[in-house]
């Protein structure tokens, strides 16, 4: 399976609109439902000009993880923290089609190359739910530990959830 990471770009608006519209109700089972502003093509276009600001601005990458010439889902990371920290936040979604084909633990160790490489983050922190064990999985293969739990921490289509802290560090960075 050969997949590529790409930051979006203008032109993918419709595309990448079309992933999300059909990937709506199985997203929402994992988090709450978005406003129904974010699924027309102008937000969308807003959206993606905004992660090129963010970008340039070195606070959040976003990327598009492609198979083909289909958008298969999306990885991003949001929050960096450069003074002191060298850090940030993952997230990622595959479309309900491509889940559990592989496709998140491979953009995974596409993107911890690329932040601990190019991007020169030290830190990659997730926060899952362990109720969410695919997504637990595809972070302990790419060497995310637990280093915090949180009991009843997030609400969830009106209940309350733990949550499950984990990072990573660098390979290139000697930590004494």
């Amino acid at each position: 399976m050969s997949i590529r990471l790409l930051p979006p770009q203008a032109e993918d608006a419709g595309a990448l609109l079309a992933f999300e519209l059909s990937n709506r109700a199985y997203f929402e089972h994992w988090i709450n439902a978005r406003p129904e502003a974010y699924y027309r093509l102008d937000a969308v276009r807003e959206a993606i000009g905004a992660a090129a600001g963010e970008a340039q601005a070195d606070a959040g990458y976003q990327y598009l993880i492609w198979r083909g010439d289909e958008i298969v889902g999306r990885i991003n990371l949001r929050g960096v923290e450069r003074r002191y920290f060298h850090k940030a936040e993952l997230g990622y979604r595959i479309g309900e089609a491509h889940a559990g084909q592989g496709i998140a633990s491979q953009a995974l160790a596409d993107l911890r190359e690329l932040a601990f490489g190019e991007l020169g983050l030290a830190r990659l922190e997730a926060t899952v739910r362990p109720a969410n064990p695919g997504s637990l999985k595809v972070l302990q293969r790419n060497g995310f530990t637990v280093f915090g739990k949180a009991e009843k921490s997030m609400l969830l289509h009106g209940q309350w959830h733990d949550l499950w802290h984990m990072a990573c560090r660098s390979p290139h960075i000697r930590f004494q």
